[in-house]
């Protein structure tokens, strides 16, 4: 082929048209079809880019002529009237072809980003889409826990003992006096009368003893034994209480339950489980709150033996649904004030503070007398109030205290809720916004109600399983929370759309949850803040945050389900205490007021706990080792 760049051209689409059956033309060669048929060739080659693409491929790589066969319709059509016009301008024209190239190139590359931003486009779509999956998942197992939680409730008002301790509740003081008696008897039918050595007492911890977690002791008398508290240890894969297996081989008549947090009573479901004529006993507040927190816990268990079965772990959760049911039909009301019998002993609740329903204890064997503090404050919350010692408890023979604190003093609490307040004023009032990791249960209805009615102007959302409980929270007392800037958040996650104001999550120790999607969001935000509202424990998500903060890392590792992900570190990060425990000044009123016999510590740090058994010796407190105590 040779000529022109335009005759070379014409020459391949004259010889691929020749070698087409459907070709009927007299002309036989492609030199005759290019000198008869010029203008027809030309036009054929402007409307085929199959033609164009066969023809192309006859020519060398670098031949001129393949420009008339671009795969560009508009370019080789260019290039063929370059070629018409004469090859003495023909450097000139290609320049203009490659001009018109990269115009197209240009084009091309728009599209392309046209591309990425619908890709773009779809991602977002596709994550919109899974969030709403996930939310729909969320609340189809809403759907399936609050009716678990119902057909367990009707199975328990079916029973008659639980039946007629929520009755004695109900009923007002004056009621008729015959009438109470026969509940009070349905509830705890009377026995012939106990020795005088059934008479002594008996304490032991079997854990939450020299620790804090899976609170749980051992009252007995007589032929009767009762624990006050199953607690689990929290950890990666929850444990029961150190000593659990004395408390089966005791086979309790009751559990007492001083409230409902789970390292206090997250091990209930697996005693009523494996004792089944075993009561559980509490406050009416705790009563409603315990299944909510029993239901979330074996959620997250659940969770977790499946992530850590799928890396070839052996974990089983502590126990199944099936062991929620039979403690939630189980649950014996007992308001505070009110004396009920278990066996030789008789128990009274008394308000502790700490959370809603929250009690302490006193234990009664004839004349002997056990006061069990549970966890215990003395001071106003927004949410409950301080605790009130009956008279009952003053004077006990052994005063078993918490000690969670007993090594700190805490700040004035209105000095402390005001450093709060005016934080979140200033991020709020600088655009940001402020994510509060918080306990479920206590921690984050006092924020919210804080947060209610000193910022009334600051939007509030509530995410999380302390959005569950929060509903829990106000129909169990006489509190208001959502209303009015204070909202549940909603589903699917209002992550991007809430700009400003301030989320409580959980988890509180940012270990997982809601609390860790948000930090995820907040975190790289220069004028928002993280405001961790309680104790962090030293291996959790918290602390570690906290200490990168402090140490000005560039970037904090968050956990995921399957190992961490990085996200800038901007946001300003404090630690705010709002402790809902009293303090060593009020574990001491509270061992003046009580004025027992002897003192034993529990739930505390062991070390820590020396130091204070020294402060109540010098006070004129005996103290008892954290071990088997016996009055006789």
């Amino acid at each position: 082929m040779s000529g022109t760049p335009l005759d070379a051209a014409l020459t391949a689409a004259a010889t691929v048209v020749l070698a087409r059956d459907t070709y009927q033309g007299p002309d036989r060669t492609p030199a005759d079809l290019v000198r008869n048929r010029r203008a027809w060739l030309l036009g054929l080659i402007a409307r085929s880019s199959a033609l164009r693409a066969q023809a192309r491929a006859l020519l060398p790589g670098d031949h001129p002529g393949r420009l008339v066969l671009h795969p560009s319709a508009d370019v080789a059509a260019a290039a063929a009237r370059l070629a018409e016009a004469g090859t003495t301008t023909l450097e000139r024209r290609v320049r203009q072809c490659t001009e018109s190239n990269q115009k197209l190139k240009g084009k091309l590359r728009t599209l392309r980003q046209r591309l990425e931003y619908a890709r773009s486009d779809i991602d977002r779509l596709r994550a919109d889409r899974d969030a709403a999956r996930r939310a729909a998942a969320d609340a189809e197992q809403e759907i399936t826990d609050l009716q678990a939680r119902l057909a367990a409730q009707h199975r328990r008002l079916k029973d008659p003992r639980s039946l007629a301790a929520a009755l004695l509740t109900a009923l007002p003081r004056d009621a008729d006096a015959a009438l109470r008696a026969s509940l009070h008897d349905l509830v705890a039918p009377p026995r012939a009368a106990a020795s005088a050595r059934s008479r002594d007492l008996r304490v032991t911890p079997l854990g939450g003893d020299d620790h804090i977690g899976g609170s749980c002791l051992l009252v007995e008398s007589g032929g009767t034994r009762l624990l006050v508290d199953a607690g689990m240890r929290p950890g990666d894969t929850p444990e029961p209480p150190r000593d659990i297996a004395a408390a089966l081989q005791a086979r309790p008549e009751a559990v007492v339950v001083t409230h409902a947090h789970a390292d206090h009573c997250g091990y209930v479901p697996a005693l009523a489980a494996r004792l089944p004529r075993l009561r559980v006993v509490a406050t009416p507040e705790s009563c409603r709150l315990m299944p909510v927190m029993w239901q979330d816990s074996l959620k997250v268990m659940q969770q977790r033996a499946d992530i850590r079965n799928s890396y070839g772990g052996s974990w089983e959760p502590l126990y199944d649904r099936t062991a929620v049911d039979a403690a939630v039909t189980r649950l014996e009301e007992l308001p505070v004030g009110v004396p009920r019998r278990i066996g030789d002993l008789t128990v009274e609740l008394f308000p502790a503070g700490h959370i809603l329903g929250a009690a302490g204890v006193v234990v009664r064997a004839g004349d002997r007398r056990v006061v069990v503090s549970g966890d215990i404050s003395g001071f106003r919350q927004e949410s409950v109030d301080g605790y009130r010692l009956p008279d009952s408890a003053r004077g006990a023979d052994l005063l078993v205290l918490e000690s969670t604190c007993c090594a700190e003093k805490h700040d004035d609490r209105e000095t402390r809720v005001g450093d709060l307040v005016r934080t979140v004023a200033d991020v709020h009032a600088a655009g940001g916004r402020v994510l509060i990791p918080a306990f479920a249960l206590g921690r984050a209805q006092e924020l919210a109600l804080l947060m209610r009615t000193r910022l009334p102007h600051v939007p509030v959302l509530v995410d999380g399983m302390a959005k569950d409980l929060t509903r829990t929270f106000e129909s169990a007392s006489d509190r208001t929370i959502f209303g009015g800037n204070v909202v549940p958040a909603p589903r699917p996650p209002a992550y991007d759309s809430f700009t400003e104001g301030v989320v409580i999550a959980t988890s509180g120790m940012l270990t997982a949850g809601p609390a860790v999607e948000w930090a995820a969001r907040i975190l790289p935000e220069a004028d928002s803040a993280v405001l961790l509202s309680g104790y962090q424990d030293e291996e959790s998500g918290g602390r570690r945050l906290f200490e990168d903060a402090r140490g000005g890392a560039p970037v904090h590792e968050l956990p995921a389900r399957h190992g961490t992900r990085s996200v800038p570190l901007r946001a300003r990060v404090d630690q705010i205490r709002l402790s809902a425990h009293a303090d060593r000044h009020g574990l001491l009123d509270i061992a003046d007021e009580t004025r027992a016999a002897q003192v034993m510590l529990v739930h505390g740090v062991q070390a820590k706990q020396r130091g204070f058994r020294q402060t109540l010796d010098v006070r004129g407190h005996a103290t008892a080792p954290t071990a088997p105590w016996q009055a006789t």
